[in-house]
C-alpha cells in the first residue's frame, strides 16, 4: 500500500482546508486509515481515524467538531475536512494505513504500517 497526502497550505485563523490521502492498489479500500500530525519539536499525535468501510470514525478531542474524516473507496481516497483552523493546528499532517486488512482504526502511530510523505499545514494568526 502506498499513500500520498496532499492539500496542505498556508491559511489564516478560521479558514478551512481539505486534505486528501490517495492510496494505491486494489486493496486500499480494505485498510483502516488514520491522520496524524507533528508540529515542530513535538511528538506525532493522533488526529482522526476511519475504518475500512467508512462506518466508524474517531477524532481527537482537540479537533472534534472542527475536523471530519471521510473516505471514498471507489476513488481510493481518505479526506480530512478541516474547518475553523487555529494556529495550534499548524503541523505536518500524515496519513497512514493499518498493518493488515479489515482492522479498525487506532489512535496509536505504531499500529500503522504504511505512511504517506506528509503535507504541511500552516495557520497564521
Amino acid at each position: 500500500v502506498q499513500l500520498q497526502a496532499s492539500g496542505g497550505g498556508l491559511v489564516q485563523t478560521g479558514d478551512s482546508l481539505r486534505l486528501s490521502c490517495a492510496g494505491s492498489g486494489r486493496t486500499f479500500s480494505t485498510y483502516a486509515v488514520g491522520w496524524f500530525r507533528q508540529a515542530p519539536g513535538k511528538e506525532r499525535e493522533f488526529v482522526a481515524h476511519i475504518n475500512w468501510s467508512g462506518t466508524s470514525t474517531a477524532h481527537a478531542d482537540s479537533v472534534k467538531g472542527r475536523f471530519t474524516i471521510s473516505r471514498d473507496n471507489r476513488n481510493n481516497t481518505v479526506n480530512l475536512q478541516m474547518n475553523s483552523l487555529k494556529p495550534e493546528d499548524t503541523a505536518v499532517y500524515y496519513c497512514a494505513a493499518r498493518s493488515a486488512r479489515y482492522l479498525g482504526g487506532s489512535r496509536y502511530p505504531h499500529e500503522y504500517l504504511y505512511w504517506g510523505q506528509g503535507t504541511l499545514v500552516t495557520v497564521s494568526s
